[in-house]
């Protein structure tokens, strides 16, 4: 299959009838094997690497990407094996976990606000706002510790909340950032079985949390908050890609492949320099050829 093909077999740009049921975790487009897409991989990083450079020097555009997942979906892995190849320097992961006091004092868009990627770099944010229409609906009690007035937390909260993101991200689009956002579908049968290796192999102990457990009995209402925010928050400018997780080698394969499309539409290119910065070079040229 081919990579652009592939982009877009999980992309969704409008999310009215969109239904979680009908993405299947462990879909794979025909692949068979880590080894099928082994070298489609390589070939994906090294020119994620390429058009990141290009990125970084033109200065112009600014990539944020978006991850959100359940536990165990593989998150952190994917961040490390895609974005192998880039310059550290033009690129940025960035974690989102509970709110500090600090950013309890502000409005929770303003947190992610500050991390947002530079022009001609590109931001991860590993989980997101997202959480506030994901954790925070599933646990609705969340609301009272943001210090909001409590005339405004009505039974309109999230459809607000959908209309502020919505309204974020295209005051982000229409100033130069490109938004791609992720989520990485993985089964309940899937991650009791990570959750039961990080348990029994020692090297992965410390990956694991009992809350991971408690959270887990909440399913079905994460499953529903998920496809409520993927439905309205899809936009042509702005939109979700629903990964099957439940084979990271394909996770992997289908975001990088995502990645390349992103920035090959960019039509990416080193600055040209003008005729007074040539005769510069020319004159560098000459003084170093001379030199003794």
């Amino acid at each position: 299959m081919k990579m652009a093909r592939l982009a877009d077999r999980y992309r969704i740009t409008e999310g009215g009838k969109f239904l979680l049921k009908e993405h299947d975790p462990a879909d794979t487009a025909g692949m068979r094997s880590k080894g099928d897409a082994s070298e489609s991989l390589k070939e994906l990083i090294s020119r994620t690497a390429h058009l990141q450079d290009m990125l970084y020097a033109q200065d112009r555009w600014a990539v944020l990407l978006v991850l959100q997942a359940m536990d165990a979906a593989g998150k952190d892995g994917l961040i490390k094996h895609v974005m192998s190849g880039v310059n550290p320097q033009g690129c940025r992961v960035v974690p989102f976990k509970q709110p500090s006091e600090e950013e309890l004092q502000h409005d929770y868009i303003w947190r992610a606000a500050n991390q947002l990627p530079e022009r001609g770099h590109i931001g991860i944010f590993n989980r997101s706002y997202y959480e506030e229409v994901l954790v925070v609906r599933v646990h609705p009690e969340i609301l009272h510790n943001q210090k909001i007035p409590p005339s405004l937390v009505t039974g309109e909260v999230w459809k607000q909340r959908f209309e502020d993101i919505r309204g974020f991200e295209r005051h982000l689009v229409r100033n130069g950032t490109v938004i791609r956002k992720f989520f990485l579908n993985v089964s309940r049968d899937e991650q009791k079985r990570r959750f039961l290796e990080r348990l029994e192999e020692p090297r992965k102990n410390w990956k694991f949390s009992p809350a991971d457990i408690h959270e887990r009995t909440y399913w079905r209402q994460y499953m529903n908050a998920y496809e409520e925010m993927i439905r309205e928050t899809s936009a042509p400018d702005a939109p979700w890609f629903v990964i099957p997780a439940d084979n990271k080698w394909f996770t992997r394969l289908a975001v990088s492949s995502v990645i390349v499309q992103t920035l090959e539409q960019l039509k990416l290119s080193y600055p040209k320099v003008g005729a007074a910065r040539e005769k510069d070079l020319k004159a560098a040229r000459k003084l170093l050829q001379t030199e003794r």
